[in-house]
């Protein structure tokens, strides 16, 4: 893979922020460059909530002409992925029909509305997606419930990465990965849901070509080039949901290999990678989905909330005038007592709450545990309660193939915490593989490099991630003492109580 090298970028944009990243590649190694960050958060405004997307499309361009300022060569690419379920409508004019809605204006009521004239199990077996109230589907048939104007003037839904390289290039499409997480497309047919989304009334012209990762849509518009001193800049389809970029970075040495991943930040997504989705209804009644991956497969997973506990304990004690450092309070949680307190993560009680300290303290005690009483008790309860339901996922995972797991990878912004890597290790029994960081632009870095023909293949690809980026390994110790603990965990996440331990 002797090459010249390239100039790519990539575009990556979460719920709080994004980023423009430059990856200089040789051909053998990728190395990244933060150029751009911009603030992204939702807005609410007369009941309903919405993102910003013209100030992240302003964003966007700002980080094209910071690349113009720099002396290193042409860009040669360039790739956008984000967070999966939201949208954005395009009306016959090729214009925006009002700012892109959040999912979280979606409620249960939404839902079930939806299921009674599809239930739940008929649309998992159709999609291999398990029912949230945040999926697109759930969004779209609100608006069509409403009379909402906006989807009947809509010419296109876009999800948000293809709203913003539609932006860009002019190019309409809705590439795999992300078109997956909508729970409106049929991975049988290997086409959009269509005879359910006629059934729901959603206009069925709305949707628009599927395209695979890994190819080339399009350039970046003269009218954008122009203003920062570009030209005949491509625009490629990279795992446009973030997840499927951060699963495309994850190092596997082998494909034989028998591997989980788990791409860790604010959420958990916690799966295997598989050619075929899994349809059993031991998948649907826990929750887990098959989403899309840059190769063209599956990726099965369970989303699990996250390092965001712990984030928003962190803003309360910053209230409170104890501005910590993760560090310092990953130093307190492993002073703290091992297995005091546990709890579900995903648990409803932790959704949409004022004080996550207090929501915690409450859930000890409605099932019988200790409280947490300092802020590294309350870390570790969020440490071992996230590695226990780690565990809990690849039990599932592995009843549903009947296949071990024999190592698990770790990739994104969590795999700084040691304490939970660690964790991790011990309690699953299972050898783990932290790193890179980065996940999410490494994978859309990287696909861009195989859109262009530098990188042949997603094995090609993961030699370049271990090639790269050093990688951490933790080992399992002391696996035995988690197992009290995991029968702790199924009876709390049933909502038992455990008092007398």
């Amino acid at each position: 893979m002797e090459k010249n090298q390239l100039n790519l970028l990539a575009l990556d944009l979460g719920s709080s922020n994004g980023r423009g990243i430059l990856g200089r590649f040789d051909g053998k190694k990728i190395t990244l460059e933060e150029i751009h960050r911009f603030e992204n958060s939702y807005i609410e405004m007369g009941g309903m909530v919405y993102w910003d997307i013209l100030h992240i499309f302003s964003n966007i361009k700002c980080a094209f002409q910071k690349f113009g300022l720099m002396d290193v060569g042409a860009l040669s690419c360039f790739g956008i992925d984000a967070w999966g379920n939201d949208y954005g409508l395009i009306d016959k004019n090729g214009y925006l029909l009002s700012d892109a809605r959040s999912a979280r204006h979606t409620t249960a009521e939404d839902m079930d509305r939806v299921h009674k004239i599809i239930p739940g199990r008929e649309l998992f077996y159709q999609t291999g997606n398990s029912s949230y109230t945040i999926n697109t589907l759930y969004q779209l048939y609100r608006r069509v419930y409403e009379g909402d104007p906006g989807i009947e003037n809509a010419q296109a839904m876009l999800m948000i990465p293809d709203l913003l390289a539609f932006f860009c290039t002019g190019e309409l499409h809705s590439e795999y990965t992300i078109s997956t997480t909508t729970a409106m497309y049929n991975p049988t047919l290997k086409d959009w849901n269509r005879e359910a989304i006629r059934r729901l009334g959603i206009p069925e012209h709305i949707l628009q070509p599927l395209m695979p990762a890994g190819t080339l849509c399009g350039e970046l518009l003269p009218s954008i080039a122009e203003t920062a001193s570009l030209r005949h800049v491509p625009c490629a389809l990279v795992g446009s949901h973030d997840t499927a970029s951060a699963v495309a970075a994850v190092p596997v040495s082998s494909k034989n290999e028998s591997y989980a991943f788990c791409s860790s930040g604010t959420w958990s997504l916690f799966g295997i990678e598989t050619d075929s989705p899994i349809f059993q209804d031991e998948m649907y009644e826990n929750g887990f989905s098959n989403e899309g991956t840059v190769q063209g497969g599956f990726r099965p997973l369970k989303n699990i909330t996250g390092l965001w506990l712990l984030q928003e304990c962190r803003k309360e004690w910053k209230r409170n005038g104890k501005d910590w450092s993760y560090g310092e309070i990953t130093a307190a949680a492993e002073l703290a007592s091992p297995l005091r307190s546990l709890i579900d993560p995903s648990h409803s009680d932790f959704f949409g709450v004022t004080s996550m300290p207090t929501q915690i303290a409450k859930y000890c005690k409605r099932t019988g545990q200790p409280v947490p009483e300092t802020e590294g008790a309350l870390a570790r309860c969020i440490y071992e309660s996230l590695a226990l339901k780690y565990r809990w996922t690849i039990e599932h995972l592995e009843s549903l193939t009947g296949k071990s797991i024999e190592h698990i990878y770790i990739v994104g912004g969590g795999t700084q915490n040691k304490l939970l890597n660690q964790m991790t290790a011990d309690c699953t029994g299972k050898p783990v593989t932290a790193g890179p960081i980065e996940g999410a632009c490494v994978g859309n870095l990287l696909t861009q490099a195989m859109a262009l023909g530098e990188i042949a293949n997603i094995g090609e690809l993961r030699e370049v991630v271990r090639n790269s980026f050093v990688l951490e390994e933790y080992e399992p110790k002391q696996s035995t003492v988690w197992d009290d603990a995991s029968e702790r965990m199924k009876i709390i996440s049933k909502d038992g109580n455990i008092s007398g331990i």
